[in-house]
């Protein structure tokens, strides 16, 4: 049981980096929650509310987390609290705005996939042990 408590802490938070299919599957949720939430920060930035121009800078910056899968399970929650706000305070088009959290959610709970630098950074490593 000791070999549980051991290894990197962000490492434990994805169960898999899956490869093939599954791993482009999730690269192209990460670009597509990625532009999404920089398309909706770009056309709604308006200097009338500071905290609605923090909210849309967090989100961008946790768009560009997402989209290069850098620390995903932090930038998935964190675009997902944002886009959440943005969708109460837009009662206009709420939906989309819940989708794109929806999408930060999924990411932060499903993890980067094979194709991010968090599995170059603390995915799993083989180990060759040469033969004497």
């Amino acid at each position: 049981m000791s070999s549980l408590r051991t290894g990197p802490i962000l490492q434990r938070l994805f169960s898999t980096f899956p490869e093939g299919w599954p791993g482009a599957g999730l690269a192209f949720l990460r670009a597509v929650a990625a532009i999404a939430a920089v398309q909706h920060g770009i056309t709604g930035l308006s200097p009338s509310s500071l905290t609605l121009v923090s909210l849309q800078l967090m989100a961008a910056g946790a768009a560009a987390l997402l989209l290069a899968g850098l620390w995903t399970p932090v930038a998935g929650g964190l675009m997902a609290v944002a886009e959440l706000c943005f969708g109460w305070s837009h009662p206009a088009d709420p939906w989309m705005h819940f989708m794109v959290g929806a999408m930060g959610v999924a990411l932060a709970m499903l993890g980067p996939g094979a194709w991010s630098v968090d599995a170059r950074l603390f995915g799993r490593k083989r180990i060759q042990i040469p033969q004497r």
